[in-house]
């Protein structure tokens, strides 16, 4: 993917017919904006398909947004800050366009503004647009007592960390490939953040992390607050995986996944971690760019 000044990657491919939507409830303008995408959807001959919460007003009468006959929609349309989008990406397929229209403080993963809807939808249904491919992460719990639990992956971030009260937790970090492990090292802290290159602007960053450009499919671990000078955050090649564990005091640790749900790690838990599989399609407009993004929305080098 170019950095340069169009930016560049696959098209979005149209027609698009079918339109999931969902909302962060409590953002100011939320009500209003979802009257607009009513009126536009109308407008432009598309059916909506609202997660339930949104399933009122001028979108009561509309099918609700899950997995059906019909398939994934054609497009997602997240309508708050980050975490809406982070959260309606795990709803569809991975693979599934998406674009966040930005209700929050900042909007970092977001491509329009409510005020850009109505052109940039008007843009997009005329083919003007790319999708930006994002790495994930994946990982599993293997449980001393159950063994595997379910497959779990991220956008933004895996974070291993206590629950509740702010605790010191020891943990151990290994890396592991062609069947062989080796240890990285162990360390007391707040946690540990294991983040994709989306997630390297997010909290990664806030903890002293590096900014890894997207189109990499590296992994950041992190350390949370480590109790040494010599833990540093590490960056790891997207190969093989990263194996983490509580060596004590590991009652209320869990294992949250971009900031939306946790996951419960007992002492003997390990947390497996390896590069996604699959990509999450964010849909992007002419000149926007990772840079320019950086610049706008985090001051970056300004």
């Amino acid at each position: 993917m170019s950095h340069g000044d169009g930016g560049s990657g696959p098209p979005l491919q149209t027609p698009i017919r079918t339109v999931g939507v969902v909302g962060r409830q409590g953002s100011e303008g939320l009500e209003e904006l979802v009257r607009v995408v009513a009126r536009l959807a109308t407008d432009h001959g598309l059916e909506l398909l609202p997660e339930e919460a949104l399933r009122k007003g001028p979108l009561a009468d509309r099918p609700l947004l899950a997995p059906g006959e019909d398939g994934p929609p054609d497009l997602l349309l997240t309508l708050g800050g980050d975490g809406t989008l982070l959260r309606g990406a795990s709803m569809v397929p991975r693979g599934t366009p998406v674009l966040g229209v930005n209700l929050g403080h900042l909007g970092f993963l977001t491509s329009l503004s409510a005020d850009e809807l109505e052109s940039g939808l008007a843009e997009l249904l005329e083919g003007a647009c790319w999708l930006d491919l994002r790495a994930t992460v994946e990982a599993q719990v293997i449980h001393q007592e159950n063994g595997e639990g379910a497959g779990i992956w991220a956008l933004n971030d895996l974070v291993l960390h206590k629950k509740g009260l702010a605790r010191v937790v020891r943990l151990g970090l290994w890396i592991g490939w062609d069947g062989g492990q080796e240890e990285i090292g162990r360390f007391s802290g707040d946690g540990v953040i294991v983040a994709t290159p989306t997630g390297s602007t997010a909290y990664s960053l806030s903890a002293g992390g590096p900014i890894l450009t997207p189109e990499l499919t590296s992994l950041v671990v992190t350390p949370i607050s480590a109790h040494t000078m010599a833990m540093r955050p590490l960056v790891l090649q997207a190969q093989g995986s990263l194996t983490i564990q509580a060596l004590d005091r590991a009652d209320q640790l869990v294992l949250t996944v971009d900031g939306q749900s946790a996951v419960p790690i007992g002492l003997r838990d390990r947390v497996v971690i390896r590069p996604g599989t699959e990509r999450v399609a964010l849909v992007r407009f002419p000149n926007q760019t990772f840079f320019d993004t950086l610049r706008r929305k985090l001051n970056w080098a300004v």
